[in-house]
């Protein structure tokens, strides 16, 4: 597109801004007119791959908003290029709207939601290492563009990301620093000193680009080309100096406007310095040698039977896997494999994971695994060994792992992820705003609770019970022994969604045998009798307490069910209720601080109609501070082992 054309699509993209923001009556236009002619160059100077009749095309180029709050230029943009009117553009922060104050996937042309600042980074990294695992005997990958904000530069994420990104030497990802100086309260950390982005950028391994006038469309065409052109093997970032609320004098460099829509009449008085609009121009975002490639059009033909296997077509079959690793949706058959026959009398349910997870790498080449540098703890050195493509190691940087790996599967993998259940909690944030992407992620929390023993609180997992619980569509599992561990691992690699599997440091016994059937919102019924005086609920290691409790006061003559509650979210209702209808005295004991664990998660399905359900309910879960010792000595510590299962039995 000529330069002429460029600057009538940047008029029409801030007229769009402004009346989208006013029409909202809320926004973030400055935000969003600073870093206009950078996204117009990238979306129609003919730098951006993409199929807008296609957008899941997996040869697309991506582009992330990180700094979500610039939405209005995003919406603006795909006004610009036909593919939303402007009376839907008019629908931004509506109710019904899939144009949300900050991008989610509601919009189709997303793929990742942002907003909380910081995550943008990390989720292009897992794209573009995506892409590189997924395409094969491609020219030029697709690449991830990645729109940053200054202010957003301060987030300790956005290094992490820059630090494993060089260490991969991902030349198909792309940052875009938009530095406009002005935060949400005064000015940023460096303000407008390009060289400091760039010193620092440079020393975590990254080419830079320095755009001295992010809105001059020369220098910004020249920068891109630039990226283009690189035959390094590294990442590029471009650091563009703007001027937030650029293009309107009164908002220019202003402070104090951050996150403010015009009224009426301001709005008039911005259209009327900005002038005339060409209301009817269109810019094109695929980039005309898009499928001049003969190659490519070969591999984008691939890509057409791809999807249609991926619906359950058979056309195409044979010819994919040279090019494309397919995905394939999962079927019986597939999945079909049995634990080992041959497993000891004790093992440890993270060691069971470890095994689960080889065994389905090698049935299904989707499967990937990300580790924080503690594999040989978690057991996915085991899935390393034998699979070391597919094995990522993106060291101690918690909240960088989770992001990377769901924009890993956003490109067709299904990625697991581990570390203690303790540095989980640290990624409360991101697993919240994965939420919001339609995810398929398999999270693993290992050495949870004070059963850890002698490595003391830091490392006990306490609250990730109560951290998974609290996201909406999350399911949360915590098997007992390794034939569970394992048949849960299966069911998580199965099914699509946000899956939180809690593991064991300690070699527990096994006591189920490799026939039993488990499912999402279920449990085991392991001992009853139709004189029950009382009902000991447990998961993961409380369990093993449970039955030896139960053991105990069968001795004394005092009968009691035992529940493995190894689905902890969703519970199975229907049949805790049914239970109570015959033993009204109920037992929960965890391995957990009492906020937010399995006490209340039982407690919640009984409080309807409390009075008559339930004649008592005692919850015995970890209320002192933990120290370290022996399992055995916490256990007893904090009242959770067998001895205190027995004493609150016999109070009924």
């Amino acid at each position: 597109m000529e330069k002429k054309d460029l600057k009538k699509l940047c008029k029409l993209i801030r007229y769009d801004i402004l009346t989208s923001t006013t029409a909202a009556g809320s926004g973030h236009p400055t935000s969003s007119l600073s870093a206009v002619e950078l996204m117009t160059t990238l979306f129609f100077g003919g730098f951006l791959r993409y199929d807008l009749k296609n957008p899941q095309n997996i040869f697309n180029d991506r582009v992330i908003f990180s700094k979500g709050h610039a939405a209005p230029l995003l919406y603006s943009l795909y006004h610009a290029a036909d593919a939303i009117s402007y009376e839907e553009l008019l629908t931004l922060r509506k109710f019904n709207s899939n144009l949300e104050g900050h991008p989610t996937p509601r919009f189709k042309y997303v793929d990742v939601a942002t907003g909380s600042l910081g995550q943008g980074l990390s989720l292009g990294l897992g794209m573009a290492m995506g892409m590189r695992l997924k395409i094969q005997n491609l020219p030029r990958l697709p690449k991830v563009w990645v729109l940053l904000g200054d202010s957003e530069m301060a987030e300790g994420q956005v290094w992490e990301a820059l630090e494993i990104t060089s260490y991969y030497r991902l030349n198909n990802l792309v940052g875009i620093i938009d530095v406009n100086r002005l935060g949400q309260n005064g000015e940023t950390m460096y303000g407008w000193d390009l060289k400091t982005y760039q010193k620092r950028i440079e020393g975590f391994g990254w080419e830079t680009i320095l755009i001295e006038d992010g809105h001059n469309l020369k220098l910004v065409n020249q920068a891109f080309k630039k990226v283009l052109s690189s035959a390094k093997k590294r990442p590029v970032m471009l650091i563009a100096k703007t001027i937030k609320g650029k293009g309107i004098s009164f908002l220019e460099d202003k402070d104090g406007w951050h996150g403010k829509a015009l009224n009426n009449e301001e709005l008039k008085t911005a259209l009327k310095e900005s002038g005339k609009v060409d209301l009817k121009i269109r810019g094109t975002i695929q980039s005309p040698n898009f499928q001049t490639n003969p190659n490519e059009e070969k591999l984008i033909a691939i890509n057409n039977r791809l999807r249609g296997l991926a619906a359950g077509g058979e056309a195409g079959r044979g010819s994919v896997d040279a090019q494309v690793r397919r995905y394939s949706p999962p079927d019986e058959q597939r999945w079909e494999g049995k634990p080992s026959q041959n497993l000891p009398q004790l093992m440890a349910t993270r060691e069971a994971f470890g095994d689960a997870l080889l065994d389905l790498g090698k049935k299904n080449n989707d499967i990937v695994v990300f580790d924080a540098e503690v594999g040989n703890s978690t057991y996915e050195n085991k899935f390393a060994q034998d699979f070391p493509e597919r094995f990522f190691q993106l060291y101690i940087a918690e909240e960088n792992v989770v992001s990377a790996a769901l924009g890993f599967s956003k490109i067709g993998f299904t990625p697991f992820l581990s570390t203690f259940a303790a540095f989980l909690t640290r990624t409360h944030d991101q697993i919240r705003m994965a939420e919001y992407s339609n995810p398929n992620l398999k999270i693993v929390g290992s050495h949870a609770g004070v059963s850890i023993g002698a490595d003391g609180p830091s490392q006990m997992g306490l609250e990730d019970i109560a951290m998974m619980r609290s996201v909406l569509n999350s399911v949360v599992f915590y098997p007992s022994d390794a034939i569970s561990c394992g048949k849960l691992t299966e069911i998580m690699a199965k099914n699509n969604g946000l899956f939180y599997l809690r593991t064991t440091r300690a070699e527990t016994p096994i006591i189920y045998d490799q026939k039993e059937k488990f499912e999402i919102g279920g449990l085991k019924i392991l001992r009853q009798s139709e004189k029950d005086k009382a009902i000991i609920i447990g998961a993961g290691i409380t369990l093993h307490e449970a039955l030896k409790a139960h053991a105990e006061l069968k001795k004394q003559g005092i009968l009691t069910t035992v529940v493995d509650l190894y689905s902890v979210k969703p519970i199975d209702e229907k049949t805790l209720k049914k239970l109570v209808q015959k033993t009204r005295n109920i037992i929960v004991v965890e391995d957990h601080y009492p906020s937010g664990g399995i006490g209340e998660a039982v407690l919640s399905v009984l409080s309807s109609n409390f009075d008559s359900r339930v004649s008592s309910f005692i919850h015995l879960s970890v209320r002192k501070l933990p120290r370290s010792g022996s399992s055995e000595e916490l256990l007893h510590f904090e009242k959770i082992d067998s001895a205190a299962i027995s004493e609150a039995a016999k109070t009924f």
